[in-house]
């Protein structure tokens, strides 16, 4: 029997094909989840909705994550089309591009209140806008990065952003455990998103990955999918407030090793 089989599960933040979103979509729906998805706005619109027909998807709405009007409006065409609902994934995250390069102290006020609200506070926003229709048993998952415990080069408010989010997983967490319902996030190793291609310097940090992890290997948006598999299944009913790394070992390295020269 499939994993996720007679489980409704609703993703938000799909971009395109090479979002973690996607990744994992595409798992979810392998094992045999209902799946539906919502994407930032009309920009996104006609790279989103091929997507989600590949794999028979029909609720697909745009929603604007910084409206709570807009959050409240998903949240009842949810109900509407499916009762309730048993997973709610954020794949969300944004700053300004100029805030992701140069020094962290020169964050503007407004930038800070902008990778705030649309990083962070969206995942409260939408996990209390869904609460009345999450199903006893089911998973909200976010995605976070390793810049929220070490300082990763010119990722800046967002590394304080995951870090907020990473804390609101634990409270959420707190709130949400005796109802049954499970709250995670992935830690995912750097990824070619469109996310990633704001922030200067990443090329390199993406070649220098796989030559320092202890796996020796680039992490996919379809590994993360998988990791996701589990923590929304009855797989991790035991499993909440938690990170689960998904970057080849990364994060265990105190000292990054380069690798050895032959000869």
């Amino acid at each position: 029997m499939s994993l996720l089989q007679g489980k409704v599960a609703l993703i938000f933040g799909l971009a395109n094909e090479r979002s973690i979103a996607w990744g994992i979509t595409k798992a979810f729906h392998e094992q045999g989840a209902t799946i539906g998805i919502s994407y930032a706005g009309e920009a996104l619109e006609k790279r989103v909705k091929p997507l989600a027909a590949s794999i028979g998807c029909t609720f697909v709405e745009p929603c604007d994550v910084a409206s709570d009007e807009q959050i409240a409006l998903v949240a009842k065409k949810a109900q509407d089309a499916f009762g309730q609902v048993d997973i709610l994934v954020h794949s969300i995250g944004f700053a300004n591009r100029d805030e992701l390069t140069g020094k962290y102290y020169n964050t503007s006020r407004a930038g800070f209140h902008t990778a705030m609200d649309i990083s962070v506070f969206s995942f409260t926003a939408i996990a209390r806008a869904f609460q009345p229709i999450l199903r006893p048993g089911g998973a909200l998952l976010t995605l976070t990065y390793y810049g929220s415990e070490k300082v990763a080069p010119n990722y800046n408010v967002m590394g304080v952003a995951k870090a907020a989010l990473e804390a609101s997983v634990r409270y959420l967490a707190s709130d949400f455990g005796p109802d049954g319902i499970r709250v995670n996030a992935i830690s995912a190793g750097p990824i070619r998103t469109l996310a990633a291609a704001g922030v200067s310097g990443f090329k390199d940090m993406y070649r220098s990955f796989s030559e320092i992890a202890p796996l020796r290997q680039p992490v996919s948006p379809e590994e993360c999918g998988q990791a996701a598999v589990y923590l929304c299944s009855d797989m991790a009913s035991r499993t909440t407030g938690q990170i689960l790394f998904v970057d080849s070992g990364y994060n265990i390295m105190g000292v990054p090793q380069p690798p050895e020269k032959n000869g």
